[in-house]
């Protein structure tokens, strides 16, 4: 098991919606009310009568009702519709939303250039969610060329709003110097500000700069307690990594059928990379246990 190749840092992009700023007085508040009470349909018949008068907000809500499919069947095309009647106004929310559906193909044709604009317009204006997205594109290089240094501005203005996901990122990013100097210490600042927010993808990747000693000394007990977190979070990485370190004794007391159990759950739920090497670090675990413990481990392993 100490040839066990550990799993530890990614980044997890993740599609989410803006919403707009509420309506905040008058009747349409009504919409509002019943959207944050989960009435989706009431909402949606609130709501049309004043996207279809130019409420700008009423169209960017109705956009999202039709983009979840909240109150009426899903229907991407009638949310970019409402997107792009609201973004006419320069409404930040909706700009970033034709972004996502942009990059995605979701009720227009696919295009990253068109995602590009979308989230400048919308970043330009102070949406951090936009910021964040167009900061992954500088970084793949998708719909402009390659740019780490543009990369890194977008993602610090997102993470100086304190999303959560963008300080993940600048992690990543101060970790491996990509449009930045490469500052491990500054790596796990980031990843911390996000983990203390409860996002497990950060979590795990703190847990890995306590284990490996990244940025700091070794501290296999917080690495085991942040790894825990993420992997009870469900990332499938931390599950990998939680059961290495249950293998080998590091932050908790040897345990093999702990080890086998978190290698089974990683491989249940995990991208192909995480699944292979869980399948044969689950392999090399198995050579160490007894008959007894792999039947217990079996029993005890979820389903």
């Amino acid at each position: 098991m100490r040839n066990v190749r550990d799993i530890a840092m990614g980044i997890v992009a993740l599609v989410r919606l803006a919403g707009a700023e509420p309506v905040l007085a008058g009747p349409a508040e009504d919409g509002y009310v019943a959207y944050r009470n989960g009435d989706y349909a009431k909402a949606l018949q609130v709501w049309r009568p004043y996207a279809e008068n130019g409420d700008v907000a009423a169209q960017a809500f109705l956009g999202d009702l039709y983009f979840l499919g909240q109150g009426t069947p899903r229907d991407y095309k009638q949310a970019v519709f409402w997107y792009q009647k609201a973004a006419e106004k320069g409404n930040p929310a909706a700009e970033y939303n034709l972004g996502v559906a942009a990059e995605k193909g979701l009720g227009a044709a696919k295009s990253p250039q068109q995602a590009l604009s979308w989230y400048r317009k919308a970043a330009d204006a102070g949406n951090a969610h936009a910021a964040l997205a167009l900061g992954r594109l500088y970084r793949l290089g998708l719909g402009t060329n390659q740019d780490f240094n543009a990369a890194a501005h977008w993602t610090q203005q997102a993470a100086a709003a304190g999303d959560a996901e963008a300080e993940d990122e600048l992690g990543a990013l101060y970790r491996l110097g990509q449009g930045v100097e490469p500052d491990l210490m500054q790596a796990r600042d980031w990843y911390r500000k996000a983990a203390d927010q409860a996002y497990g993808p950060a979590e795990n990747n703190l847990g890995m700069m306590y284990r490996l000693g990244a940025g700091g000394a070794v501290d296999y007990e917080r690495a085991f307690g942040w790894l825990h977190r993420a992997a009870d979070h469900g990332v499938a990485a931390a599950k990998y990594n939680l059961g290495s370190m249950y293998a080998l004794g590091q932050g908790a007391p040897k345990d093999l059928i702990q080890a086998y159990d978190w290698y089974v759950a990683a491989i249940a739920d995990s991208d192909p990379a995480i699944r292979g090497q869980s399948e044969k670090s689950l392999a090399l675990l198995k050579a160490e246990m007894s008959p007894d413990d792999i039947a217990e481990a079996q029993r005890l392993a979820p389903h």
